[in-house]
């Protein structure tokens, strides 16, 4: 019986510490990579899009392509169309789509990676070109793209450098007209310049709309989107 007393205790222990544990077993955690970013290849910057299969006098079919990027399932192309300033978006299982396009339009493009065990995604490159139309000898420039302030930022008050980017197929880009003032359609013109950036007094509690009009040697122009800040 004595002997009985002390073996009970020690199994009763052993059984403790077989069962409970102490969390050394426990399964390691899954490391999830995010995707990589995709390299867009076609249609590329800044150029004329001239393959496809022309479908219509206003269509063609264009095939996009971009390199396929590491631990990723799927992607999303978003098409924007630069005149109309309107966006779509198409998931393609593979590193190239077929997309239907209009005609003697601009547009940009980007691509973005997608995995299935992660939410996180990543984004290619932005690239813009022309869907070509019937023959043009001199195209218009691409609508130009806020730099800084970025859109919907908040900025100190006092001399601020407006800053953009334009684009041209002809790469004939002459100059740039300003237009900003607190209206949501601007009207106010700050001034012509041939170069991508121009010194503005911003007044702390006003919120600003610009946009930039980019005119080209054959006068040719074209209309950027209007960009708004704010100043603290």
């Amino acid at each position: 019986m004595d002997i009985l007393k002390y073996i009970l205790p020690t199994m009763l222990i052993g059984i403790l510490f077989s069962c409970g544990g102490d969390g050394d077993n426990d399964p390691d955690p899954i490391t999830v990579t995010p995707p990589d970013a995709a390299t867009l290849v076609f249609p590329e910057a800044d150029s004329e899009c001239l393959e496809g299969t022309i479908i219509s006098d206003t269509e063609s079919n264009v095939t996009f392509l971009w390199t396929a990027s590491d631990h990723t399932d799927s992607y999303t192309v978003n098409l924007t169309n630069l005149d109309a300033n309107s966006s779509q978006s198409y998931n393609a299982s593979t590193n190239e789509l077929e997309i239907t396009l209009l005609r003697a339009t601009p547009y940009a493009w980007t691509v973005t990676s997608k995995a299935d065990d992660t939410d996180e995604t990543a984004e290619s490159d932005q690239w813009k070109f022309y869907n070509a139309g019937s023959a043009i000898e001199n195209y218009a420039p691409f609508p130009a793209a806020a730099i800084y302030p970025t859109v919907g930022s908040s900025i100190a008050s006092g001399t601020v450098t407006l800053r953009w980017e334009g684009s041209d197929v002809d790469d004939d880009i002459a100059s740039y007209d300003l237009i900003i003032d607190e209206n949501t359609l601007p009207s106010t013109v700050l001034g012509n310049t041939t170069t991508e950036s121009i010194d503005f007094n911003a007044v702390s509690g006003s919120v600003y709309y610009w946009k930039v009009i980019t005119y080209d040697t054959a006068g040719n122009t074209s209309n950027s989107e209007i960009f708004q800040f704010k100043v603290n």
